[in-house]
C-alpha cells in the first residue's frame, strides 16, 4: 500500500513545545503508513536553538534560513518559493503546518500549488495547528485584524484545524476563524518519562523558578515585581528565584532586577538542556504569561510533582482543573485549583499572596503534586499524540 506522505513546516525549532511536537510527530508515526519530512526555518537571536533534537532523531530535515519568526517581505518571498519548490518536488499528501509564519506561507505555497495543478486528480490537503495564537497581547490592533483576516481566508482552505487545547479552540470560535466542525483538539504530547522519576516532598520551600523565553509576552516583569513584594512582606525569608530561559529582554529584566533590589536573590540561568535537574531543584514552577496555548514549562513541571502557580492564560486553567477551593480570603483573587494555583488577576499582589499561600502548606502542595502528575502522564504522552494525529490523517482519506 502506498504511504500517505506528510510534509511537515515549522518556523523554527526553538525551545518550547511546537518544536518537540513537530519532531515526536516527524519521527514517530507509523513508517509502513506514513512518509514524513520536516521543514524549519532559523531561531531569533537568543532564543534557544532545538535542532539538536530533531538531529538525535534521524528524521528528514530540510533547513530554509530565510523561514524566521519575524515578518520581512525578502525572507519571506524567499522561504515561499523555497517551500513551493520542495512541494513541486516531494508532491506530498498532506501539508501539516505548525506556528502562524509557517501555517501562512506554507499553506500559501500549497494553495498556489493546487491552483496550478487543477487537473491533477489528488489535490494536497492541509492541516494548521494552533500550538498558541498571536491575536492577543503580540500585536496592534490593525496589525491583529489583519493576521484573524488571513487566518480565516486559510481555514476556507484547510481540511482541519488542530488545537492543543479546548480554551484555544473556544478563543478561535470567539474569533470566527473557521466553522467548529473543522476544528480538533489534540492535546500536546511529551517525552515525560525522566520527569515522572522525580520524587515528589512536601518539604519547606526554598527554590522558586520561571522557565521561558525572556519576551514580553511570558511577562516576567511579573516575576520579578511578585518577589520584591514577597521578600519585602517577608525580610527573613531564604527563599532563592530561578530564572530558566534567554531572550531579548535578558538586560533589561537583569536592569529591572537591579532597581527592585532583588538581584541578590534572582538568579538568571540562561537556557539549560538537562532539564530534569531544574525542576528537580525547584519547589515552586510559575508561570506569568499575558497568553498562551498549552505552556510545556507546566507540562513538565506538573509531571516532576511540583506545584505550579499560573496566570490565567490560554490553555492554562485546562491543565489545572476545577476548584478544589478557594482561597480564605477571596479578594484576593486567586484560586486553588484541583492541579495548580490558578492567578485570576495578572498583578503582583495578587501572585505574592499566591505565592505565601501555597508556600506555606506543604501538604496541600504535595496533594496538588500527586494530582498533577497523574494527570499528564496520561494526557499528555508521546503515544497518545502519535495516535490522535495518525487517526486524524487516516480520517482524511477515508
Amino acid at each position: 500500500m502506498k504511504r500517505i506522505k506528510i510534509l511537515r513546516i515549522i518556523a523554527r525549532l526553538n525551545i518550547g513545545g511546537p518544536a518537540i511536537n513537530t519532531v515526536i510527530l516527524t519521527e514517530g508515526l507509523d513508517k509502513t503508513k506514513f512518509d514524513s519530512l520536516l521543514v524549519y526555518g532559523s531561531v531569533s537571536k537568543n532564543e534557544g536553538d532545538m535542532s539538536y533534537y530533531a538531529s538525535q532523531k534521524h528524521i528528514k530535515l530540510i533547513f530554509i534560513p530565510e523561514l524566521k519568526r519575524e515578518l520581512s517581505f525578502f525572507c519571506d518571498l524567499q522561504a515561499f518559493k523555497k517551500i513551493y519548490n520542495i512541494i513541486k518536488i516531494e508532491q506530498p499528501d498532506i501539508i501539516h503546518t505548525h506556528t502562524a509564519k509557517a501555517g501562512t506561507l506554507g499553506r500559501l505555497a500549497g494553495i498556489s500549488y493546487n491552483l496550478l495543478h487543477l487537473l491533477k486528480k489528488k489535490q494536497i490537503k492541509f492541516i494548521h495547528t494552533f500550538h498558541g495564537h498571536i491575536f492577543e497581547g503580540y500585536f496592534n490592533k490593525v496589525q491583529t485584524r489583519v493576521f484573524i483576516f488571513i487566518e480565516r481566508f486559510l481555514a476556507v482552505f484547510s481540511s482541519r484545524i488542530i488545537t492543543v487545547s479546548d480554551s484555544v479552540k473556544n478563543e478561535l470560535l470567539a474569533l470566527h476563524i473557521c466553522r467548529k466542525d473543522k476544528i480538533e483538539v489534540i492535546p500536546l504530547g511529551l517525552e515525560l518519562d525522566k520527569f515522572l522519576e522525580i520524587p515528589i516532598r512536601d518539604n519547606i520551600v526554598s527554590n522558586i523558578g520561571i522557565v521561558g523565553r525572556l519576551v514580553p509576552i511570558k511577562n516576567h516583569r511579573l516575576f520579578l515585581e511578585t518577589i520584591a513584594l514577597v521578600i519585602a512582606s517577608n525580610p527573613m525569608t531564604q527563599l532563592k528565584f530561578k530564572i530558566i530561559g534567554d531572550g531579548e529582554l535578558k538586560k533589561d529584566l537583569e536592569a529591572y532586577a537591579c532597581r527592585l533590589n532583588v538581584n541578590s536573590r534572582v538568579a538568571f540561568l540562561g537556557w539549560q538542556r538537562d532539564l530534569v535537574n531544574v525542576y528537580n531543584g525547584l519547589d515552586i514552577v510559575v508561570l506569568t504569561s499575558l497568553n498562551e496555548g498549552t505552556p510545556v514549562s507546566l507540562i513538565e513541571a506538573m509531571a516532576s510533582g511540583k506545584t505550579v502557580v499560573a496566570t490565567d492564560a490560554g490553555g492554562v486553567k485546562d491543565l489545572l482543573g476545577d476548584n478544589a477551593h478557594l482561597a480564605d480570603n477571596s479578594k484576593d483573587n486567586f484560586g486553588v485549583l484541583e492541579r495548580g494555583i490558578l492567578v485570576k488577576l495578572p498583578d503582583p499582589i495578587t501572585f505574592a499572596a499566591a505565592l505565601t499561600f501555597i508556600s506555606q502548606d506543604h501538604a496541600l502542595r504535595r496533594d496538588i503534586g500527586i494530582r498533577a502528575r497523574d494527570f499528564v502522564k496520561t494526557k499528555f504522552a508521546r503515544e497518545r499524540l502519535i495516535r490522535d494525529t495518525q487517526n486524524l490523517y487516516d480520517s482524511l482519506f477515508a
